[in-house]
């Protein structure tokens, strides 16, 4: 039976086709049958119990510049739909948890993937406190003390902001780099929430590894290998993708949260593994569903649709 979806996203005009994973969900919900509404986050309207938005119904094309046809802007109770996909990027700001708390409200008698108010109480990097034993040495704190103090026990560290994305304000201090005190006069200066400190894994050089999991099941992974010049595996700073198999210590990670990820109605979640350590777990707009198509691993955006639909 065709479904009625709204996807909240960025401006859609200025998606890259060829790696965004919203785009690849949304490709396979039109190949269903299902009918696709499209808006962005300012557009949402909560009167009384009523939560609407102002958007536009979208075909898509997998065509670069010619990916998508909008309908004419129209206002739509959100609470009619069967599903909303909430996946415009972070940061996870309070702009991001009011939105939570806004489609909390329609859900789940239309589905919201992700839950809204788990991604909330699940942000990135907090949310993988829960497995000390997976991550690797960890502070987060304001302190320039503490700060110092790890630094003294680790030698070779990260610093990055607690809410950031996409590897912006990642920061890597080597034992004898002079930056210290200057960089977190400028985390103290720019951000009010404590910052994240981690000891530096130098196995990232051989790759960070990006692992879907749908339902808490390991469902394909692709690697991410830095550049030459930057310790980022990002994709869109320089970032390679290359094809990559779960390793033993993979699954290990992954049958460890994936309970939890089910539990909680997480459908799509993207984890981030270097070496043997989990370092993040993402929940707000997992991405790295084309790339593992284009390598040869499973259709995730299928198998995603295929979740959502048994619950409906």
């Amino acid at each position: 039976m065709a479904l009625t979806v709204a996807v909240q996203m960025d401006p859609i005009e200025s998606i890259d086709i060829a790696g965004d994973s919203t785009f690849a969900l949304m490709l396979e919900a039109q190949r269903r049958g299902h009918k696709l509404f499209y808006y962005q986050p300012k557009a949402l309207a909560l009167e009384d119990a009523r939560l609407s938005a102002h958007g536009q119904d979208v075909i898509l094309r997998d065509e670069p510049g010619n990916h998508a046809s909008l309908g004419e802007r129209r206002r739509v109770d959100l609470g009619t739909y069967d599903v909303v996909l909430m996946r415009q990027d972070p940061p996870f700001d309070m702009n991001y948890i009011t939105i939570t708390h806004m489609l909390e409200r329609i859900h789940p008698k239309t589905l919201v993937v992700n839950d809204p108010a788990h991604v909330r109480d699940a942000p990135e990097k907090l949310f993988l406190l829960r497995y000390p034993d997976l991550m690797p040495p960890t502070l987060i704190t304001r302190d320039w003390e503490e700060c110092a103090a790890f630094r003294r026990a680790h030698g070779d560290i990260i610093i990055k902001p607690l809410y950031g994305n996409g590897g912006a304000g990642v920061f890597r201090l080597a034992e004898s780099d002079q930056n210290f005190a200057s960089l977190l006069e400028l985390f103290s200066q720019t951000f009010r929430e404590p910052f994240i400190v981690q000891r530096y894994l130098p196995e990232v050089r051989n790759g960070d590894k990006r692992i879907i999991l749908i339902d808490g099941e390991a469902a394909g992974a692709i690697n991410r290998v830095p550049s030459l010049t930057d310790h980022r595996s990002n994709m869109h700073v320089g970032g390679r993708a290359e094809p990559t198999e779960l390793t033993a210590r993979d699954r290990e990670i992954c049958e460890r949260i994936g309970p939890d990820l089910k539990e909680r109605g997480l459908i799509f979640v993207g984890i981030d593994v270097i070496g043997d350590s989990l370092t993040e777990i993402n929940v707000t707009s997992p991405t790295g569903i084309r790339q593992v198509k284009r390598f040869g691993g499973a259709d995730i955006a299928a198998l995603i649709w295929d979740a959502i639909e048994a619950r409906r």
